[in-house]
Formats: structure tokens, sequence, C-alpha cells
């Protein structure tokens, strides 16, 4: 991250209706007007739902500079879960690493030439200070070059769907202020992708490496504290509790600074019981190396809107009932036919002063029949569930209704050989009795 603040010394059987998440009422949504963002791009979501409550040029392809380390923090955590690597595993600093981590107009904690340090050491100034020199050692660890791991940073984003996106260094700067270390994109390329994409990668590294957050959420740690080589580390996220800028609740995830990109953050925080992720791309209200507020002013307007307006309701238990088509049939068992209920609860995302929630549902079953026997909790279709008269933001995948599983209520063992028999006969009867029908018909037309 080309650190501007630095500079001056401040510093989310029917493939018709294939869909997953809801969407709300906009005459009751509107009742509170959205803000006006200043910024080119920016995009807040509910996290656990990927429901976007706001939206603006979420999928405009710009810079997005240091929060490119969110996507070295997941192929990271990925590589520990992994067994591949450990915290404790020695990292030697390349010349490549040493060089970047010595300017000291970039954020960087100093490094040295050849010596061994810890991947936690590395890791915690890459998060925390968002240390360039650092990120390129842990990458060159990962990988075996910065060329390498840009390859599995660009494969991961197409593995977790990130859509539009452009990965040159693992550290998020302008090419040319790699001190000749470049080696993948031209000598002015840099890193991009969308507000959507960027709430994507937020989303994946909460769900899946959650631990994130505790370093995500750390002020202030002092860097190879007790050596010549001590540096006390502040995190840039100045929303953090405790900075600058301190706001409740708030516990992640990374800043991100160049020319090109601007001033980027993406945040996330917990009120209420709900988290909402929020990113903010080339927030306005500054010129090159003048410190504003702006990434964290037009942050905090989205983190109050969404808190203001907005509530995770459980809207469908486990279990439940339903309606239409209530029943599946099942051949060749002791029992014609077998209910059907929801496999998980719902939780939508309704306003917050709004009226109990109206639902749409629509059910769409695999096959028509079951052939017994059928065993409980037998997955059998889905159903489409979303609130009347929604919204057109929808949710961070791009659908617009929560697609649930449908199971089956009960057993159905098979009917025993003298059922079946019968089963048969009866069968056969009514087929002739149809045929004959059908027969007599003919002689009159």
């Amino acid at each position: 991250m080309k650190n501007i603040i630095k500079k001056t010394g401040i510093a989310i059987m029917a493939a018709s209706l294939a869909v997953s998440g809801f969407l709300v009422s906009p005459n009751i949504a509107q009742a509170a007007e959205a803000p006006t963002v200043n910024a080119n791009a920016a995009i807040a979501i509910e996290e656990s739902t990927g429901k976007i409550l706001y939206s603006k040029d979420a999928d405009k392809l710009m810079g997005i500079a240091s929060m490119t380390k969110m996507m070295d923090e997941y192929l990271l955590l990925e590589a520990i879960n992994d067994g591949k690597l450990k915290w404790d595993d020695k990292v030697t600093i390349s010349e490549y690493a040493y060089k970047v981590s010595q300017d000291t107009s970039l954020s960087n904690v100093p490094l040295r030439l050849g010596e061994e340090y810890t991947v936690q050491e590395l890791y915690e100034a890459m998060a925390i200070y968002s240390a360039n020199g650092a990120a390129i050692a842990i990458s060159e660890k990962i990988a075996g070059s910065e060329k390498e791991f840009v390859a599995m940073m660009n494969k991961k984003a197409e593995e977790l769907k990130l859509g539009e996106h452009q990965f040159v260094n693992a550290t998020g700067l302008n090419n040319e202020d790699l001190k000749g270390g470049q080696q993948v994109g031209g000598p002015k390329d840099e890193n991009k992708m969308t507000a959507r994409g960027m709430a994507k990668l937020a989303k994946h590294l909460i769900d899946d490496y959650p631990e994130v957050l505790k370093t995500a959420s750390t002020t202030k740690k002092e860097f190879r504290k007790g050596t010549s080589d001590q540096i006390d580390m502040t995190n840039w996220n100045w929303l953090l509790p405790g900075l600058i800028y301190g706001r409740k609740g708030v516990d992640g995830l990374k800043t991100g600074t160049t020319d090109y990109a601007g001033m980027c953050l993406t945040a996330t925080a917990v009120q209420d019981g709900m988290r909402v992720i929020t990113v903010v791309l080339h927030a306005n209200g500054g010129g090159e190396g003048e410190h504003t507020s702006a990434r964290f002013d037009e942050t905090n307007k989205m983190l109050d809107y969404s808190f203001n307006n907005f509530k995770v309701k459980e809207v469908q238990k486990a279990g439940a009932k339903v309606k239409d088509p209530s029943t599946i049939a099942v051949d060749k068992g002791k029992e014609d036919t077998v209910g059907l209920v929801t496999k998980d609860e719902v939780k939508l995302v309704v306003p917050k002063n709004g009226n109990e929630p109206k639902l749409t549902t629509k059910v769409t079953l695999k096959d028509k029949t079951l052939e017994a026997p059928v065993k409980k909790n037998t997955e059998v279709g889905e159903m489409a569930v979303s609130l009347k008269d929604g919204d057109n933001l929808g949710y961070l995948d791009g659908s617009q209704t929560e697609d649930i599983k449908v199971v089956t209520a009960s057993d159905v063992e098979k009917a025993n050989w003298f059922a079946l028999s019968a089963q048969a006969v009866g069968s056969f009867f009514t087929g002739v009795g149809s045929y004959v029908a059908d027969g007599v018909q003919g002689w009159f037309n």
C-alpha cells in the first residue's frame, strides 16, 4: 500500500428458479432514505445472508491498493489450516522483500536481509500495519516466488467467484514502487477488483477463517519487541475502538491507499447481533498526500444506515410444513404420499420498524414421485423464499431470493409383496378401463 497518510506524517428440479437471497420491501425499506456516499464505488451487506443494503457502482473495476492483503491473509490462513505452514515456521528475507521493506514512504516494518522471521511475525505486520515487505516475504514462503503467489491469488479469486479482478502483486502497490522486483504485469499496473468482489472476499474471509478478526481488530502491537528493530505498529483502520475515529463494534478489516486507488476501506462491525460489511473505493475528500477522514466518514454513513434501519429475523423455522405442495407421491410404499417440510431455518434481513414480514414462496420438486423405501429428511427439492414486493438490490451473488431445501417429513416403508401385487392388479384394471373408455369414445368420433 502506498501510504499517502504516512507521506504527510499523520497519517459482500429448477434451474429457472435457482436463487439464494432475500429481498426487502421497498415501500418499507425506503422509509429511511439511503445515504449519499462520497466515493467512486461502495457497498454494504449483511454478512450472514449476503443481503445488499446499499450499493453504488459496486461492479465497477477499480484499484484496491492494500486491501489486496485480504487475499494474502486468505491464502496464508488456508495454508495454516491445511497444515502446509505453521505459525512458528521461519521465513528468510530475500533481497526483494528487504529492498521494499526499507522504503519508509510506504507502509513497512524494517526487515534484515537474510534474517529469519516467523510466519506469525510477518502476518501480524502485514495485517495490522500493512507492511509491504512482510507481504512479499509471506508470498515467497507460500509459493516460492511472488509470481507464483500472484497466480494463486488469481486462481483463488476465480474459485471464490469474486468477479472481475486483476492481481499483479502481493502488496497492492503500483508495480513501479516494487524497487525493480516486479514479476507480473506492466511497470504501472496495480491490483483491481470491484466493491462487490471485495465484499465477497471479506465475507469468505470471515466465514472461512473467523480468527482473522482477532488480528484485524488489534489496534496496536510492537514488532520485534525488545530488539533493535522494535517498531510500534498502529492499525491503519482508525475506525477500530480506541483509535482516532473509533466506533464501537468495528473489528476489521483492511485499509488501502495509492495515488491510483485513492483512499479505500473494507470494514466490518457488529451491532445488536448483526454483522455488516462495507467497502469504500476511492473515497473523496482530499488531494494526493493530504490526510482526510473521507474513507472513515463514508463508511460510517453506511454503517449508520444499515444498523439504524435493518435487522435479521427468523421468518421460517426448520421443520416447518410446506403448504404447496404439502406432499409428494410415493410408489411401492405402505403410504401413497409423504409430507414435506423445510430442512433449515430461514433468516431474512427486514426493516427494523416494519410490520410482520409477508413471504412469497415457491416450491420446485426434483421429481414428481419417490420410490419406497423413503427415509425421513430425504431431499426432494427447494423452496424459493422472498419478501413480497422486494427491492432490486438483491444479494451479493446476484440472486433475488433464498433457496432452502425441502425434505420428507417421515419414513415410508416399502409395501409387502401382497400389497404390491394388489397395487399392480389395480393399476392394470385402471389401465384397461382407460383403454376401453378411449375405444368407445372413438366409435362416436
